[in-house]
């Protein structure tokens, strides 16, 4: 067996960052230019297929790429793999692929090639040259055409010197591909990591389709609406652009108010209280209207969508490498908005939007972006002759916090009415559960267990009920401590859940002994090039804390912190954690690898998965395939996770919506 590390650079007219890889690579205009590549970490070969004289090489290079003696690796593989597809016609067989970024992310490193080799320390000869985005917008993209030139593409002739650079970024890339692989062999992808990796790709590949007539539609409506929205904000405000946050912020400003941000929660709050004169407040009114995420999203299917009325990559596999959750990528399918229209009355709002009847949906529903942005879901629809089978793992979160935790009473509830919000609110409250139903005024109380399940299992207090919308489900402030105080009193494994953790953490970065808490085991894990604190799950499956170090608080109380990508400015930097968000990254790393043995089983069943959101899939079903044995199979009991009460519900349909 050989290692055959890839590097391609590639042209489309397809913009890839709005389209997506499928597209972009199903464009009748993509090539592929240069191949760089690797054999067992030697030297850099690089194919310039601009260049027919080196086509021959090209095929020597496809006969390795085409042989299971080679496996093949390359930094974000599913590229390289569907481009070789496309390019050759020939499907290659992915489980011969390796995905050299799959690596870092499993490791805790960031996702780009460039913030990966800094944050690993590359020394400067083996990291990404700087020089490639501008050179990739020379060859990589369309020129932009004049009268007097009407080249459709900058090719190497029109510019030898910079070609030779790209040549060399492209070589550069192989060697730090090759470099991070070698600097991470001691902490390789676990085999069953890498089969989920593989039918994460053909799930992506799979694709799910399109209601392009609602696309059209819907689109169509809100230019209706959009415009004369905008128009009366500009007669208000007297700005060009009225959408823009900056210059509404400086009108605003202007007017005497004292605003530092105008996010959507802060247009709200404005609009909830009594201090905006009729001009602002209308001015934000339309704000607030003009800036549905419907929009957005229907560009975003429209652009994405392929020849076949399918829409691909919309899963990125271990996007939250913290946790190895999946993240959501082109249309964001893991954040989309909700839906409160219900069928059938949902029917008829998505012929109304088909037809782009902007009045009669005003009519009938109220403000057209708002009903807009909830048929966002029900875009999504299965293949002609089929339909959606919809399953949800119920409470999955609150389910594995409790079996790691050993909280017998929430595990009793799960095994039985399975009514946690009822069964909370009765321990914080010592009111019988039969008491707390609908008609008695002890139902009120539900409320209360509700938000407490949701937003206090990882260490979170009355700021983390607020933040989980406990002041708009009408809880006064000033009961928010107490709910946290009970809470925890009837909860108390849970407590000790996060000091064991937090502590078994501090012991091993301290000793660099091996530390179990529960069923979790807690190593400092080492070599030439890493420093590693790791977690390592009941499924064997390990989670990363790279350069681990103790320092103190302001009380002298010993404080965990590690080197990490923080999520908002996307900087590799010095991070803070504790007991409960160790607790946190646990818990939705056991409930993601829940998901990962559902899909598996529900594949191998014969069930087509299209996407999957959270813990919830999402199958393109035919006739013959039913709901009630996609749960069986949700239900089955995991091998690793034995005790662990599974559960799940869901829907059948000819659209995705939430039910």
């Amino acid at each position: 067996m050989h290692d055959l590390n890839i590097d391609l650079e590639t042209r489309s007219s397809e913009p890839i960052g709005k389209t997506g890889l499928y597209k972009y690579a199903q464009s009748p205009d993509f090539d592929i230019l240069l191949a760089g590549y690797s054999i067992d970490g030697g030297p850099v070969t690089v194919v310039d297929l601009t260049d027919k004289n080196q086509l021959p090489k090209f095929a020597d290079l496809m006969r390795m790429i085409q042989s299971p003696e080679y496996i093949k690796h390359a930094f974000n593989a599913a590229f390289e793999w569907y481009c070789l597809s496309r390019y050759t016609g020939y499907t290659l067989d992915p489980a011969e692929w390796r995905d050299t970024m799959l690596q870092t992310l499993y490791c805790g490193y960031p996702a780009s090639l460039d913030a990966a080799g800094k944050a690993m320390g590359l020394p400067q000869d083996k990291r990404k040259l700087q020089t490639g985005k501008a050179l990739i917008k020379t060859f990589c993209t369309p020129h932009k055409q004049t009268d007097k030139d009407r080249r459709p593409w900058i090719n190497p002739a029109d510019e030898p010197e910079k070609w030779k650079l790209f040549v060399e970024y492209n070589r550069q890339d192989v060697v730090t591909e090759v470099t991070i692989g070698q600097m991470l062999r001691n902490f390789p992808v676990p085999d069953d990591v890498q089969k989920q990796w593989v039918q994460d790709l053909q799930i992506n590949a799979r694709g799910v389709a399109l209601d392009l007539d609602l696309i059209s539609g819907a689109l169509a409506a809100n230019d209706k609406v959009m415009q004369p929205l905008i128009a009366e904000a500009q007669r208000l405000t007297g700005l060009d652009n009225p959408n823009s946050m900056a210059q509404v912020k400086g009108w605003m400003q202007k007017r005497g108010y004292k605003i530092d941000t105008l996010r959507k929660a802060d247009v709200e709050d404005l609009l909830n209280g009594d201090t905006l004169d009729p001009t602002t407040r209308r001015a934000l009114e339309i704000r607030q209207e003009t800036g549905k995420t419907s929009v957005t999203k229907y560009t975003a299917m429209r652009q994405a969508v392929c020849e076949d009325g399918r829409i691909r990559g919309t899963l990125q596999f271990y996007g939250a490498n913290r946790t190895g959750r999946w993240a959501g990528r082109l249309v964001q399918v893991q954040n989309l908005p909700r839906t409160y229209i219900h069928p059938p009355v949902l029917d008829c709002a998505r012929e109304l939007t088909k037809a782009a009847k902007a009045g009669s949906i005003e009519l009938m529903f109220g403000t057209v972006p708002d009903t807009l942005s909830q048929l966002v879901r029900t875009a999504f629809i299965p293949a002609p002759g089929n339909k959606f089978i919809d399953a949800d793992s119920s409470a999955i979160e609150a389910r594995v916090i409790a079996w790691l935790a050993k909280e017998q009473w929430v595990l009793d509830v799960f095994k039985t009415h399975g009514k946690i919000y009822e069964a909370q609110a009765s321990q914080m409250f010592g009111v019988p559960i039969d008491r707390i139903k609908k008609g008695n005024p002890e139902y009120a109380l539900r409320q209360k267990g509700k938000v407490a399940t949701l937003a206090l299992g990882y260490q979170g207090s009355a700021g983390a009920l607020i933040n989980m919308g406990a002041i708009k489900m009408g809880i006064p402030e000033e009961d928010l401590p107490e709910i946290v105080q009970r809470w925890r009193q009837s909860n108390r494994r849970i407590v000790d859940l996060w000091h064991k953790v937090e502590q078994a953490a501090i012991e091993t970065v301290s000793t660099g002994k091996q530390t179990a808490a529960q069923c979790l085991l807690f190593s400092r894990e080492c070599d030439k090039y890493n420093d590693f604190l790791t977690i390592q799950l009941p499924s064997k499956r390990k989670l990363y804390y790279s350069h681990p170090q103790l320092s103190q608080d302001d009380m002298g109380r010993q404080r965990l912190q590690y080197w990490g990508q923080n999520q908002t400015t996307h900087q590799w930097q010095l991070t803070d954690t504790y007991g409960g968000k160790l607790v946190e990254n646990c818990v939705q790393a056991i409930a993601r690898d829940c998901l990962a043995i559902n899909i598996d089983r529900l594949e191998s069943a014969g069930y087509k998965v299209v996407f999957h959101i959270h813990d919830e899939v999402v199958i393109d079903a035919s006739q013959d395939q039913h709901l009630d044995d996609v749960i069986n199979i949700m239900r089955t009991p995991i091998s690793w996770a034995r005790g662990l009460p599974l559960n799940a519900d869901g829907w059948e349909g000819n659209y995705f919506t939430k039910d």
